[in-house]
Order: structure tokens, then C-alpha cells, then sequence
């Protein structure tokens, strides 16, 4: 492995933090494990403890409870310079007046690396992160993309057990973030480096991670693989914040068979006993316009890129997403179905 000697695990041990006046926690009572090598995002709204996550990772601030093991490590009494922990945060914090190839080996003169040795690192990560042409390039003439890099250089130059990362898209343009996502994605993997990321962008977080950390209010909401996450979140929450999802009561009919909103019936991703009420989650794609369908009325359009997201409201007043190639007047009469083929996911447990 280039970036670091091995792989390290991370784990937070029931870690409770308040900051000081406030009248409740940030975090209260988390537990998850990070297995070596694994990128973990942190994904939640505003106020919901990422960031605290990261920063008593980092060591820049220390839990009123719990533990925190790094390789089994438990690393709470240690300073964040004993700690061997990358930290890549939002605005990068690179060195004006320093070139590339300087700022990335800083971290390693601060350490006395030996010269040649300190070259030969800053020669490995300008190559693995793409930047070996930007070498005596001064930072104040990079993008905000080779900024980036630059920064994750950095950080992986003095071989850290554990990389962390503070929104390191945030500060780009919408169309720049989306490009650099699988790019981010690929030097990680390139790195080996066991990675905790933090965003507020949902799509960000099921496109990048292994596994996906969602919090409210300082406490863990679903952990799981992207695609459990998407197809079966634990509670509405999930639904709603991943994927926009609009949250309606069913009912099954058979094993894959529930009706929902007056006379829709569909499969669903999952069995769920005959009979059982359920919650749904219903999406933008499992709606069509259709001759066939129910009538409502639009109750919201805009463009998304290739189709119009619009509601509609049922007569009954349930309110439905759907997507429409053409623009829907709002208040306009429109008939809706349920596309062919969907299944839609059911929300939470209901053993």
C-alpha cells in the first residue's frame, strides 16, 4: 500500500459529547465500527453530530463518555499528533505561499523526515492523487479540484492509520462536484486508507460510500450498505432524507401485493404478511402519466435534468410524486399510475 503500512480499523465505543452551555448532547450514545480499508460517510442534516464525530475522531475535541479504538487502540488519552489521523478539512487549508510539492511534504518536515526520504513520499502521493505536473505550481493558481487533491495529498503523505474528511466537496460548483465524486472515489480506494467522510449531500453519500452512517439529533439513525439503505430504510426519516420519498400507509394483499392511496396496488421489494398494514415509501420514478391512471392535480413542477419532478394531488388528497417529460402546469388535471414493473420499498420493520 502506498499512502500508509496497513489498513486500521475505527471504532467509536457509546461516545456522548455535549459542547459547553448547550442544553443537550450533539452526540449521545454512538456506537459503529469502520473495518480497515472501508470508506464510511456520515450523512444528516444541519446539527446532527457529523462534524463532532469527526472532530473527536480528529482528537480536537474529547468525549464526556466513551471510547474510541483505532486498530483496538484506545486512543481518547492521546493527542491528536500521536494519533496518526489524516484530517482533509472543507476549505482545505493549504499554505498560500507554498507550492504543491511543499505543501504536501509539510506534514513530514514537521515530523524531521529525512530529506530524501521526504521527497520520495511527496513523489508517491503527487503520482497516486494525479497531480505530479502541479509539483512547483503555487496553490493561490490551482482549482478548486487540484485543491483538493492537493489536500488529500497532504493528509496521506505522513501515513496515516485513519483519513478524515470534512465535506471536501463543498466548496466546489455543483457540475465540478459531481465530476470529481468517482474520481474522489478511486484515489481513496488507490490509497487503501480506512476514510470517514462527512456530507450533507444524500446523493453524495450513496454514490461514495461502502457504508452510509445516517444521524439526527446526534444519534444514529440506519447503517448499512447503500443499497440496504435505499431499499430498506429503517423509518421514515431514512426514507424522506435519502431519497425524497414521500411516506403513505398500505396495506398487503398477498406476499408482494399492497394497495395504497384509494385503488393503487403494486409489488413491493420485500414479503410482507397478507393483511399487514405497512408505511411506504414512494418515489418519483415508480409514477407515470398515464390514460389508465387516477386523477389529480399538480401541485408542484420543476426541472431536473432530462424530466420535470412534479406532486400531484389524488382526489382523496394523497399527495403523489411523479416525473413527466413535459412541463405540468400547476393545477393542472393530469391521470396517474404506477409504473410497470416497479416495486416499492417498504419502510421500517413490520415483524
Amino acid at each position: 500500500m502506498s499512502a500508509y503500512e496497513k489498513a486500521a480499523s475505527l471504532r467509536f465505543d457509546r461516545i456522548d459529547f455535549a459542547y459547553p452551555g448547550e442544553g443537550k448532547p450533539a452526540v449521545r450514545d454512538i456506537s459503529f465500527d469502520v473495518r480497515p480499508g472501508e470508506l464510511m460517510v456520515l450523512v444528516g442534516p444541519s446539527g446532527c453530530g457529523k462534524s463532532t464525530l469527526l472532530r473527536i475522531a480528529a482528537g480536537l475535541i474529547l468525549p464526556d463518555d466513551g471510547r474510541l479504538f483505532v486498530d483496538e487502540e484506545d486512543t481518547v488519552a492521546l493527542p491528536p499528533e500521536k494519533r496518526r489521523i489524516g484530517w482533509v478539512p472543507q476549505n482545505y487549508a493549504l499554505f498560500e505561499h507554498l507550492n504543491v510539492a511543499d505543501n504536501v511534504g509539510f506534514g513530514l518536515k514537521m515530523q524531521k523526515t529525512p530529506t530524501t526520504e521526504r521527497a520520495r513520499r511527496v513523489a508517491e502521493m503527487l503520482e497516486l492523487c494525479r497531480i505530479e505536473e502541479l509539483s512547483k505550481r503555487p496553490v493561490r493558481a490551482l482549482s478548486g479540484g487540484q485543491r483538493q487533491r492537493v489536500a488529500i495529498a497532504r493528509a496521506l503523505a505522513v501515513r496515516p492509520r485513519v483519513l478524515l474528511l470534512d465535506e471536501p466537496l463543498a466548496a466546489l460548483d455543483p457540475q465540478l462536484r459531481i465530476a470529481l465524486r468517482a474520481d474522489l472515489k478511486e484515489l481513496l480506494r488507490e490509497s487503501g486508507v480506512t476514510s470517514l467522510f462527512v456530507t450533507h449531500d444524500q446523493s453524495e453519500a450513496l454514490a461514495l460510500a461502502d457504508k452510509v452512517l445516517v444521524l439526527r439529533k446526534g444519534e444514529i439513525e440506519q447503517i448499512g450498505a447503500p443499497e440496504e439503505l435505499w431499499n430498506s430504510p429503517a423509518n421514515e426519516f431514512v426514507a424522506e432524507f435519502l431519497n425524497n420519498s414521500v411516506i403513505v400507509s398500505g396495506k398487503a394483499l398477498d406476499g408482494r401485493t399492497v394497495e395504497f392511496a384509494g385503488s393503487f396496488r403494486c409489488r413491493t421489494a420485500r414479503d410482507v404478511p397478507s393483511g399487514r398494514e405497512v408505511r411506504l415509501a414512494l418515489r418519483k420514478e415508480n409514477f407515470e402519466i398515464s390514460p389508465d391512471g387516477s386523477h389529480a392535480r399538480v401541485t408542484a413542477c420543476e426541472y431536473g435534468g432530462g424530466l420535470y419532478q412534479a406532486k400531484a394531488r389524488l382526489d382523496n388528497g394523497t399527495c403523489l410524486p411523479v416525473s413527466s417529460r413535459e412541463e405540468l402546469a400547476v393545477g393542472a388535471a393530469i391521470l396517474v399510475a404506477v409504473k410497470k414493473g416497479v416495486e416499492v420499498t417498504v419502510v421500517g420493520a413490520y415483524e
